[in-house]
């Protein structure tokens, strides 16, 4: 399979051989005051009124731009229009269903009422072809976020169904530029059609559905021309189904001020690429070098032997400052509720099954990192048992267990039961032998520790990428009553039982 490379947008406006990417400005991007508004009613400048008609679309996916591809988007657009707000303000946002099927609108990663969350099922009805659903909330958190049904996700966001949801801080970062790119992939046929095999049982039992195209903002390969001496906000945001980027940035050595949406201490990463799993975003500042190379590869290197092209960028022009600037990267911290450890309440979630997840999860139990006691509550008693649990799973059609159970069909209630106000510190342990990003709605969680060792930085995130056999353990504060789903962002997984509620009463 040959695995295509891809290029970027900008912000408002920007255009790359001819083709217009997200913005305000561009057609799709306008805030449609009069879609809700009453006739005769000017809106107060504290709310932001948007339109968003999921549909039929085509784009240009594919680096032959004669050719087009069908898809589903948001008012036409692939991605959708970008939703731009200032911290504390308020949105109103109108889904108009014209799809063939019932959809919702998920706000990932921001903290919302449990009504506004876009779960059908748990939060809200699925709005059926015709209908229209009003979701109005208050935006508390500055940083990068994204918009995405939630029902029949697999297809609808495999079909290009996603938006960037930027959330201005009151006091914004000071660079030269600012630059949003969502990575994604697609499985395209011998004619650039999408592939309509969806949850086959491969994607579902391994590393969910990868693409054999990947674009960044619905783009094919392209170069971004940059100044010596410029500094860039880079907004990164993975919306693939399953694909996991490893970014490699050249000899730019970015530094990272936010992760999830969330500030973070400036640094720049240890590892020599850039993690980035499904669901989750990265704010970067990088700093074109005054001197030296003048073009720059953004790679993906996840997969050895099939690289992709990320982006070129070209230095040129005249230098916009001397040297690097000593502007502060330091963002407000979001006022999000500090968890109290010595007082929080511990619960654990062992994630199991898959293609020779077995495995894992006997080498797992044989080191001690799973207790006899969870084994006891995920109902096995020895490794015949554990051979009995994986079997019947996969009689049942499920690949993936949580704690031993199908969470989402079993009917035996939450995972975890919490109440408002209360600090909960969750294990999460991956006993399978693939990555899950495991993402939380509703709320913002402190990533602790990696295998009992402290993690740099301890930042707060709402999806964390869980390797094979490793431990994370994660703390938050259950400050937002209802029913949250927690489950893997490999949207695959999920359908095959990767799922599970947190209730908050």
């Amino acid at each position: 399979m040959t695995f295509k490379s891809s290029f970027c947008s900008g912000r408002r406006g920007f255009l790359l051989g001819g083709a217009t990417v997200i913005g305000a400005a561009a057609t799709g991007g306008l805030p449609l005051w009069s879609s809700i508004a009453r006739a005769g009613e000017t809106p107060a400048p504290d709310i932001v009124d948007m339109l968003l008609r999921p549909g039929a679309s085509r784009a240009s996916l594919v680096s032959n731009p004669a050719i087009q591809t069908d898809v589903w988007a948001y008012n036409g657009t692939v991605p959708g229009p970008e939703i731009r707000i200032r911290q504390g303000q308020r949105l109103r946002a109108r889904l108009e269903n014209t799809l063939p099927q019932e959809t919702t609108i998920h706000w990932h990663g921001l903290r919302i009422p449990n009504a506004m969350d876009g779960v059908p099922g748990v939060t809200q009805d699925a709005v059926k072809p015709g209908g229209s659903f009003d979701y109005v909330f208050d935006l508390p958190d500055a940083g990068t976020y994204w918009y995405h049904p939630h029902a029949n996700t697999t297809e609808q966001l495999g079909r290009g169904l996603y938006g960037p949801l930027i959330v201005e801080e009151t006091d914004p970062l000071r660079v030269d530029r600012e630059l949003v790119w969502i990575l994604d992939d697609w499985r395209l046929d011998d004619a650039a059609m999408i592939d309509s095999g969806f949850n086959a049982m491969h994607d579902v039992s391994h590393a969910g559905r990868i693409g054999n195209v990947v674009t960044v903002n619905g783009l094919p390969p392209g170069e971004l021309v940059v100044r010596p001496g410029e500094r860039i906000r880079l907004r990164l945001l993975n919306a693939a189904n399953g694909r996991i980027f490893a970014l490699d940035f050249d000899e730019l050595a970015p530094t990272v001020i936010a992760m999830d949406g969330h500030p973070v201490t400036p640094h720049r990463d240890d590892a020599p690429l850039l993690l980035l799993g499904p669901g989750m975003r990265f704010d970067l500042v990088i700093d074109i070098p005054v001197k030296g190379k003048t073009s720059f590869a953004v790679m993906d290197r996840f997969y050895d032997g099939m690289e992709n092209r990320i982006a070129s960028l070209a230095v040129s022009g005249e230098a916009v400052r001397d040297g690097v600037p000593d502007w502060d990267m330091a963002l407000k911290p979001n006022p999000v509720p500090e968890p109290d450890l010595d007082q929080s309440t511990r619960h654990d979630l062992v994630y199991s099954g898959g293609m020779m997840g077995g495995m894992v999860l006997q080498q797992m139990t044989q080191s001690g990192h799973i207790t006899p006691e969870m084994l006891n509550r995920m109902g096995i008693e020895d490794m015949a048992g554990m051979g009995n649990m994986m079997r019947s799973m996969s009689g049942s059609g499920n690949v993936w267990a949580v704690n031993g159970r199908d969470p989402d069909r079993d009917g035996d209630g939450p995972l975890v039961t919490l109440e408002r106000g209360q600090s909960c510190r969750l294990t999460l342990m991956n006993a399978t032998a693939w990555l899950h990003p495991i993402h939380l709605h509703g709320h913002a969680f402190r990533l602790l520790a990696r295998n009992d060792a402290p993690v740099n930085h301890q930042p707060w995130l709402d999806t964390v990428l869980i390797k094979p056999g490793e431990r994370v353990e994660i703390a938050f504060v259950a400050d937002n009553p209802g029913d949250w789903l927690i489950h893997c962002h490999i949207l695959e997984h999920r359908v095959g039982g990767m799922s599970g509620i947190i209730r908050v009463l």
